[in-house]
This record gives C-alpha cells, sequence and structure tokens, in this order.
C-alpha cells in the first residue's frame, strides 16, 4: 500500500513527464535566448540610441538657441545703444540748429533796429531841414510884416535862422541831460 499512495502524490510528477518538461524548456529557452532576446536587445538598444541621439539633439537645439539668444540680445543692446547714440545727436543738432536760429534771428533784429534808427534819423534830418526852411519862411514873413519891410536877403536870413534854431535845439539838449 505504500507504493500506491506514493504514485497518487499530487506534489511529486511523474519522471517522464518531468523529462518532457525539461526538454520542452530548454527548447523553449534556447528559442528565446537564440532568436527572440538578440532582437528584444536589438529594439532596446535602438530606442536607447534614439533616445540618446534625441537628447543629444535637444541638447544641441538648446545650447543653439541659448547662441541665438545671446546674439539677439547683443544685436539688441547694439541698437539700443545706437539708437541712444543718435538720440543725443540729434538733440545736440536740434540745440546747435536751435542757437543758430537765435543768432541769426538776433542778428536780423539788430540789423532791422539798425536799418530803423538810420532811417528815423534820415527822417529826422529831412524833418529838421524842411522845418528850417518852413519856420524861416514863416518867420521872415512875419518880421516883414511886424517891421513892414521886406527881409527878403536869403544869406542873412539863412544865418539868422540857423542861429535862431540852433539856440533852441541846444536849450532842448539841455532840459533832456537836465532830466
Amino acid at each position: 500500500m505504500h507504493l500506491a499512495e506514493e504514485e497518487q502524490n499530487p506534489l511529486v510528477p511523474p519522471i517522464p513527464e518531468l523529462v518532457i518538461g525539461l526538454i520542452a524548456f530548454g527548447i523553449v529557452f534556447f528559442f528565446l535566448w537564440k532568436k527572440l532576446l538578440p532582437n528584444i536587445n536589438k529594439v532596446l538598444d535602438e530606442r536607447r540610441e534614439a533616445i540618446e541621439g534625441g537628447i543629444e539633439q535637444a541638447d544641441a537645439a538648446k545650447l543653439e538657441a541659448q547662441q541665438t539668444l545671446e546674439q539677439y540680445k547683443e544685436k539688441l543692446a547694439e541698437a539700443r545703444h545706437e539708437a541712444a547714440r543718435m538720440r543725443s545727436e540729434a538733440e545736440q543738432r536740434g540745440a546747435e540748429l536751435i542757437a543758430e536760429m537765435r543768432a541769426e534771428g538776433q542778428r536780423q533784429r539788430e540789423d532791422i533796429i539798425a536799418a530803423g534808427h538810420a532811417q528815423i534819423e534820415a527822417d529826422r534830418k529831412q524833418a529838421t531841414q524842411v522845418l528850417r526852411q518852413d519856420v524861416g519862411t514863416l518867420a521872415t514873413e512875419l518880421a516883414g510884416k511886424l517891421v513892414g519891410e521886406s527881409l527878403e536877403d536869403h544869406a542873412r536870413q539863412s544865418r539868422t535862422i540857423d542861429r535862431f534854431l540852433d539856440g533852441l535845439e541846444d536849450g532842448a539838449s539841455r532840459a533832456e541831460a537836465a532830466r
């Protein structure tokens, strides 16, 4: 009985099944090891290379982007510097133009004032001369009417009128000086 009981033990497989199972396992293991494992390793290697290549490309792209950004920043700084320089030059040129225009305006004003003074002086001299002639003529006629005789001697008349008007001018200039 003991023997029959040993054969029926479910935990211990029969020896022929164990041998067939080991041979089948060996065949499957050999097939996986020779055929499937190299393909899996090949796919894993390709993936690793692709990932590493992608990382290298990403690093290269990042480095290139960083360099481009630095170049952009440099060009932007140069452009800002150039704009500041141009603005400074424009302000300086504007100030120079304003100074030139003021100087030109001042010169023109002085020319106009000088021309005005010259015109006033010429008009004053002409008015004085006309006034002397008119006053002289009127004074001579008035004196002639008062005296009752004609005072037509031009030389004497001119000297008398000139002395009279010179006396008036001296009196007027002394009065202005006293003010």
